[in-house]
Order: structure tokens, then sequence, then C-alpha cells
């Protein structure tokens, strides 16, 4: 290979990792036109930094700037990330896809991996940050590659309604598998995304988009939503950071609705006062899908990621009946183990004294009935 070619790539390499993994927390500013939007309406919301400041922020403060650099050089020092005990092949699920796509009745969560949740609410299909290629990154040729096949591919997806990005990193927000939703056979569903990413949907040629601010309600397919906060960052090249916004979702059937039912996505956190603020604000859920993976070394990913110690924290605070793992055994990020998180969680529930089956994980593909007694075990498919 020409040596300016592999320069070139190696390059291209480091700033699809750095972008990913949160190389620094530097914010530009949002355009001056959508903060002096903002300013001649009202007085900015406390997580919109003025113009000449660095953008979107944090409730609870700035995240810390920690070295990319020294966490890559200890990477390669140690060896990590080491292998799973049991390699790279782990367990899949087979639902019943015709199945699934007729379902218009039961409440059903069906893991695709990753943060890409399939959840089936009073008739509604709803999709969280669809990630169907084979890397998690702006490139074909580098960038974290995927572990585990997805649970679903897009052509065995029903028809989706909804569709809810909570950030637009490469791992939550991929391009090929948003045009291929929004080509879907029925109409394209309806995407809900935090402020600044209607435009880049738009110039992919997707319209039928909504944003929104935190604390922000709408209505979609009968369901009420609210966009949350999180602690997090956004960015998709080098020069973007938290140009866009970052949180979680709040999904709740209608008041008077038969079959009452509620969910919170969180999307990509760091742990603090947010979910306490959350569950304060909403009362509790009936399920939350929580991030356990991508957590360590903790020097360098506690501010962005909670490990499963917690995301158990976070399950109390939202006040929720039962929760599902997420963001773990697809794409390996950090310097875990990739079949890691579910076993501290499994301790770190124990620990809480709670239930075993409260906070569970699924394997990829698995599909549980939400609205039935001790769900963990109403697995449909084989």
């Amino acid at each position: 290979m020409p040596i300016n070619l592999l320069m070139r790539q190696s390059h291209a390499a480091l700033c699809a990792l750095a972008l990913l993994a949160g190389c620094a927390q530097g914010t530009p500013a949002r355009s001056e036109e959508t903060a002096s939007a903002t300013e001649s309406q009202q007085p900015q919301p406390l997580h919109h930094a003025k113009r000449t400041a660095s953008g979107y922020e944090n409730n609870y403060g700035h995240l810390p700037r920690e070295s990319f650099l020294k966490w890559r050089w200890e990477r390669f020092t140690q060896g990590l990330p080491k292998p799973p005990a049991n390699g790279y092949a782990f367990p899949m699920a087979h639902p019943d896809i015709a199945w699934l796509k007729a379902n218009r009745t039961a409440d059903t969560l069906t893991w695709i991996g990753h943060a890409s949740a399939l959840v089936q609410i009073d008739g509604v299909n709803i999709l969280t940050d669809p990630v169907f290629s084979e890397r998690a990154s702006p490139f074909s040729f580098a960038g974290p590659k995927r572990k585990t096949p997805p649970g679903l591919t897009l052509d065995e997806l029903p028809h989706i309604d909804i569709v809810l990005i909570s950030h637009n990193h490469y791992d939550h927000l991929d391009k090929p598998s948003i045009e291929a939703l929004n080509r879907q056979p029925g109409g394209p569903p309806r995407f809900l995304v935090p402020l600044g990413i209607m435009q880049w949907m738009n110039d992919i040629g997707v319209t039928n988009v909504e944003e929104l601010d935190w604390s922000d309600e709408t209505r979609a397919a009968g369901l009420d939503i609210w966009f949350v906060p999180s602690q997090h960052w956004s960015a998709r090249t080098p020069f973007d950071r938290a140009e866009t916004l970052w949180g979680g979702w709040v999904v709740k059937t209608p008041a008077g609705a038969a079959h009452p039912y509620s969910f919170y996505f969180a999307g990509d956190t760091g742990y603090s006062p947010d979910f306490r603020d959350i569950g304060a604000r909403f009362g509790g859920f009936d399920l939350a899908l929580i991030p356990i993976g991508a957590y360590d070394p903790r020097w360098f990913m506690h501010a962005q990621h909670v490990d499963p110690e917690e995301a158990v924290r976070i399950f109390q605070d939202v006040h929720a009946k039962k929760a599902v793992g997420i963001h773990w055994g697809t794409f390996e990020l950090t310097d875990e183990p990739l079949d890691e998180p579910p076993r501290r969680l499994a301790d770190a529930v124990r620990r809480a004294g709670l239930p075993a089956d409260a906070f569970t994980v699924l394997k990829h593909g698995e599909m549980i009935q939400l609205d039935t007694p001790n769900s963990s075990a109403a697995t449909i498919g084989r």
C-alpha cells in the first residue's frame, strides 16, 4: 500500500475513534441564526450556551477534557480490550418474524443490538437509535466493526411508525440505516430527533422529522412523547462538537388508554442528577432501556458512559418497574471485555437488593412480551 494512502487511512481511523470515544469535549457554538432566533424569543435555557461560548451544555456541568492519546497508549501497552471469555460468538435469539410484523396488539420489546431496540406499544412500532451498518464509523474501512450481527435485519422489521434518535454519534445515528427506513414500504416513519439534527436529516432527503429540546413534548402515532436530558455530548466531525443536542426519550400511551404503558429510553449517558429529576417529573416507568457498557477506563469514560453499577442507580432514580440493559455486546468501543457488562449488572442488581429479573439483559434478537408478568421469561421465538 502506498505510504501516503496508509497515512490518510490511519488519520481517518484515528478521527473516527476519537469521535466515538469522546477524545475532547470542546464545544463550538451553534449557528448565529439559530442562536439569534432563540435569544429573540425567550431567555436561553441553562443548557443552551451563548453563541460566543461553547454550544449546548449538560445540566450539571462540563464534561472533563481527558487525553485520548493517553487512553490509546494505555490500551496498546496493556493489550486491551481482552476478548470475551467464550470468544465473540454471542448467542442469538430468532424471533417469529411473521408474528412480529403482523403484531399490533401485544406490547413487546426486541433488542436488535447496541442501542437499537424495537418497542411495540399500543399498536405502534417504535425503533430506537437504529444502526444496522457493519461499522459505527464515517468510514467503510476503519472504526469500530460490529462483533455481533443485528438481531433483526432491516427487511425483517415491521413497518416502523416512530424512530427515536438520542444523539448524533455514529453508533447511534447511522446514515444508511436512516435512509433505508425512510424508504420503507408504506411510507417513512416519523423521526424524532434532538435540536440541530433536523438539518442533517433534511440534507440526506429525510423530511418527516421533528426536532425537540429538553422537556419538549409532542404526540406521534397517538403516543405522548418527551425529550429529556442525559449527560453526554455530540459530534460527527472534529469541528461540530455540541452543535446538536443529546438526550433520552419518554413515551407514554395517552390518558385513558385501555392498557396504559410507559417506557424510558436513556440513550447514551454518564451518571448525573438528571435521572432523579426525570423520576420526580414522570413518577416512574413500566420499562426502561438503560446503557450498561462502554465504561472502561473509568478515568476516561466516567462522565459520558455509565458502568453497570451506575446503571442500577439510574433504574432506581427513574423509578422503573423493569429495565433492560443496552449499549453492550455489539461494538467493541472501550476497554472492558465485551461480555463483562451483564455479569457486573447481575452483581449490582443483587447488591442493590433488587429482584434478579428487575434489571436484566436480552440476547441479540430476543423478543419479550411487556404486558406479561415476569416478562423476562416470556420470549417469543426460538
